[in-house]
């Protein structure tokens, strides 16, 4: 129909079937003009200016999606990679992201905070963010999970939160890192009581009730010969997704002057690529070495 209209233009109103193309495109234009007025009942959810925009992302109904599909405990790497390897897949989509961290099933995605995008809409900002990364874990799935098989659809929800100052953002941050070694903490005592002591989930979580952090961490030495300071800083830490220059070397043909054949030889070239790190976020160091992510001009 869309090309019936455009050689409208071109052939007379009157002549054969071309002239009920015309009519159609008129009768059209006057139902548009009739119905569009429920487009007065999109609500405005524009972002407030210079403000980081912040889309975080959870997966839902995780605990039980990690049962059905067999996720190792009290951390299993596959399932931490695949969920960077979905947050650099939307980082490299949407390249207004500045920064992103994960721990877990969660993902927090900063936008720039004189970014554009979308004009600002929330709502777009969000459902762009959540189906990406959705569909880049059924996607990638299987370079992870080479011998378990999908079960069902994983689900992710998604939120937004607008930070105005630099240092709100930095806390926010903070916060999830913070929350990340709390919960790690926790897991890895919860199931080294579990496994290797005999404990039921019950009882094991009877046992932890009330400890502080040196409690947990005095039960993990004395009991099981583990100082929590050695486990791996992506369990720790969490992961950090920034841009940086990386200088590949890439083996390139080419045909030299008075040479007959083609000869391979190494080419350098600079590109901007998604880096995992994991590594503190609190303190001001991370910050220090990397001032373009909180800088106006970024």
């Amino acid at each position: 129909m869309l090309g019936c209209w455009r050689a409208a233009s071109a052939v007379s109103a009157g002549s054969g079937r071309w002239a009920g193309c015309v009519r159609g495109r008129r009768h059209l234009s006057m139902a548009k003009s009739k119905f569009e007025y429920v487009r007065d009942f999109e609500a405005d959810d524009t972002c407030l200016p210079n403000c980081w925009i912040v889309v975080r992302l959870d997966g839902r109904n995780f605990h039980r999606f990690s049962e059905q599909h067999e996720f190792k405990k009290p951390n299993d790497d596959r399932a931490l990679h695949l969920m960077t390897k979905c947050a650099q897949t939307v980082m490299q989509e949407l390249e207004d992201i500045a920064i992103a961290y994960g721990q877990s099933d969660e993902y927090s995605f900063v936008f720039k905070k004189k970014s554009r995008w979308f004009k600002r809409r929330a709502s777009k900002f969000m459902t762009h963010v959540v189906s990406q990364f959705a569909s880049s874990y059924v996607f990638y799935w299987k370079d992870y999970f080479k011998d378990q098989q999908l079960l069902y659809p994983p689900g992710f929800d998604g939120r937004i939160v607008l930070y105005p100052s630099n240092q709100n953002l930095k806390d926010y941050l903070s916060w999830r890192q913070a929350d990340c070694h709390i919960n790690n903490l926790y897991n890895t005592v919860f199931w080294m009581l579990v496994q290797r002591s005999g404990l039921t989930p019950v009882q094991a979580q009877d046992r932890l009730q009330g400890t502080l952090a040196g409690d947990k961490n005095e039960i993990l030495f004395s009991e099981f010969n583990i100082n929590y300071n050695n486990e791996p800083l992506m369990y720790r830490k969490g992961t950090v997704l920034i841009w940086q220059k990386i200088n590949e070397v890439m083996t390139k043909k080419i045909k030299l002057p008075k040479e007959m054949e083609e000869k391979e030889v190494e080419v350098t070239r600079t590109r901007t690529k998604v880096v995992p790190l994991h590594c503190d976020i609190i303190g001001d160091q991370f910050w220090e070495e990397y001032p373009e992510i909180l800088a106006e001009d970024s």
